[in-house]
């Protein structure tokens, strides 16, 4: 794994628990945008939990590298217990 994938991976685990909004790039001028929890980081893909859409979405961390998902870290007082691996 690249340096920067491998720093990317250790921001975000570092982070795990905090609000964030993304921004998902979907095609030609469509993005989306929700806010949600980074809940998991593995290997390869971290998760968020979205609560709007009640659901979980994954993302890989070369998605950040290459801008198709940019992440947004909101108020890290509003941190969301997550369980212990």
């Amino acid at each position: 794994m690249s340096e920067k994938l491998l720093g990317i991976r250790e921001k975000l685990a570092s982070h795990i628990g905090d609000r964030v909004r993304y921004r998902q790039a979907k095609g030609r001028r469509k993005t989306e945008e929700h806010e949600g929890v980074i809940m998991e980081t593995y290997p390869n893909i971290f998760t968020l939990y979205v609560k709007a859409q009640n659901s979980t979405v994954s993302f890989r961390y070369s998605d950040l590298l290459t801008h198709d998902v940019e992440l947004e870290f909101l108020s890290s007082n509003d941190r969301m217990p997550h369980k212990a691996r």
